[in-house]
C-alpha cells in the first residue's frame, strides 16, 4: 500500500477519470475541445437564436481537418481512431452543442458508416475521402413521416427497371439533407430493405429544410423528397439487405450520443457551479446554502457516473465485445441524465437560466430532440426488457 498523499480533489474531474486516459485520448479530446472553442462557443447563442447554422460547408471542411469526420473508419481518409477517442469528440462536440455533434455523428456514424460497412470498394473510394475531408457532406434517410420507431414499416420503395432502379418516398427529421451531396437513403424492394448511395443532384431528387424548431437550431433538418429518382444498378449497397443494415449503423450512432449527452450534461453543471459560487442571496453566495449545495452534489454524482459509463462501453467497443443492448443501456440513462442536470442547473441560475447568455437551456431544449431520436426511451426500455426476461413487447 502506498504511503503517498493522494492527488488534490478536482472539482471538474472528482473522480480521476483523466487517469483512464491514454496520452493520445487527450491529444483528441483536448483538439477538439480547442476547435470547438475557438469556431463555435463564440457564435453559438446566435446561431441558435436566429435557427440557423451559416457556414456548415466550412465548419465540414475544419472538422475533417483535424479529423473528426469518419473518425473511427479505417482507410479512404478517415483517422482510423479508437472508439474512445471517438466518444471524447463528441462529448466535446456537444458541450458545445447537440447540434455540432449531430452534423458530425450523421456525416460519420451513419452516412459513411454504411458506405464503408456494406457498400462497394467503388462506393466506397468515390465517396468516402471527400466525406471525411468535409468536402462532400451526407446525410442518412431512415425516418419518414408516418414510421419513427417502427422502421419496418417504411413506405419509400425502389423497383427495378431495366438496368436501373427508380426511388420513390419521403423521409423526415433528416439531419444535414439540405446541404448534402449525398444521401444514404433506405427502401422496401421485392427483395427486401436495400440502402441505396443517392447524389443529391439526382433528377427528381430535393431535401426542403424543416424550419419553426425549438431544438436543434443550430442544424440543418430537412425533408428528403424522392418523386421518380432514377439510379444505376451499382447504386445499391451490395453488402447488406434487411434492416439489420441500417440499425447496426444506428447502433453505431448511439454510441456517440452516449459520450455526446454528457457534454451537454458538463456543459451545464459548469455553468451552475460558477453562478453559484458568485451570485449571492441573504448575504453570501448561493453555493453556500445547502440545498444548492445537494443540487450540485447529486448532479455531479450523475454526469461522472455517466461518463465512466461511456468510458466502459467505448473500452468494450474497441475490445470487440459491446452488444447493441449495451448502447441501449448508455443512450437511455446518459440522456435521460443529462435532460435532469440541464434542468437542475436551469433552477441554480434562476430567471439568468432561460437567458441565452447562459448555456443551459439552449442544451436542455436540444437534448429533448436527442431523447428521442435514434431511439426514444420507451424503445430502449423495451430493448432491454426483452433481454432482461427473453420476451419480446415490442408486439
Amino acid at each position: 500500500m502506498s504511503s503517498s498523499a493522494p492527488p488534490p480533489f478536482d472539482p471538474a474531474d472528482p473522480l480521476g477519470l483523466d487517469d483512464l486516459l491514454a496520452p493520445e485520448e487527450k491529444a483528441v479530446r483536448d483538439t477538439v475541445r480547442s476547435w470547438a472553442a475557438d469556431r463555435v462557443l463564440p457564435h453559438i447563442a446566435e446561431w441558435y437564436e436566429r435557427g440557423e447554422l451559416p457556414g456548415i460547408r466550412e465548419l465540414a471542411r475544419e472538422l475533417g481537418s483535424i479529423g473528426a469526420l469518419g473518425m473511427s473508419l479505417q482507410g479512404y481518409g478517415c483517422a482510423g481512431a479508437s472508439a474512445v477517442q471517438y466518444g471524447l469528440a463528441c462529448l466535446e462536440l456537444e458541450a458545445a452543442d447537440s447540434g455540432i455533434r449531430s452534423l458530425v455523428s450523421v456525416q460519420g456514424s451513419l452516412a459513411m458508416y454504411a458506405i464503408h460497412r456494406y457498400g462497394s470498394e467503388e462506393q466506397k473510394r468515390q465517396w468516402l475521402p471527400s466525406m471525411a475531408s468535409g468536402e462532400a457532406i451526407g446525410c442518412f434517410g431512415l425516418t419518414e413521416p408516418d414510421h419513427g420507431s417502427d422502421p419496418a414499416g417504411m413506405r419509400t420503395h425502389a423497383k427495378r427497371d431495366g438496368d436501373d432502379w427508380v426511388l420513390n418516398g419521403r423521409k423526415m427529421w433528416i439531419t444535414n439533407g439540405s446541404v448534402a451531396s449525398v444521401a444514404v437513403v433506405w427502401a422496401r424492394t421485392d427483395e427486401g430493405v436495400r440502402g441505396f448511395v443517392v447524389p443529391t443532384d439526382t433528377p427528381g431528387f430535393s431535401a426542403p429544410e424543416i424550419r419553426h424548431k425549438w431544438s436543434l437550431r443550430a442544424s440543418v433538418t430537412s425533408e428528403l423528397v424522392m418523386d421518380d429518382v432514377r439510379l444505376p444498378a451499382d447504386a445499391v449497397l451490395p453488402e447488406v439487405t434487411g434492416l439489420r443494415g441500417p440499425l447496426s449503423c444506428l447502433n453505431h450512432a448511439r454510441y456517440g450520443i452516449v459520450w455526446g449527452a454528457m457534454g451537454a450534461a458538463r456543459s451545464s453543471f459548469e455553468a451552475a457551479l460558477r453562478y453559484a459560487r458568485t451570485r449571492e442571496q441573504f448575504g453570501r453566495p448561493i453555493g453556500g446554502f445547502q440545498l444548492t449545495q445537494a443540487k450540485l452534489a447529486d448532479m455531479a454524482l450523475e454526469l461522472h457516473k455517466g461518463i465512466l459509463l461511456a468510458h466502459h462501453l467505448g473500452r468494450r467497443m474497441d475490445a470487440g465485445k459491446l452488444r447493441p443492448e449495451q448502447v441501449s443501456f448508455g443512450k437511455l440513462n446518459n440522456v435521460r441524465e443529462a435532460i435532469e442536470i440541464c434542468r437542475t442547473s436551469r433552477t441554480i441560475l434562476g430567471a439568468n437560466g432561460i437567458s441565452l447568455e447562459y448555456p443551459v437551456m439552449r442544451h436542455a431544449t436540444n437534448l429533448e430532440s436527442v431523447l428521442t431520436y435514434e431511439g426514444t426511451v420507451e424503445m430502449h426500455q423495451l430493448v432491454l426488457g426483452k433481454a432482461l426476461t427473453g420476451v419480446d413487447a415490442f408486439r
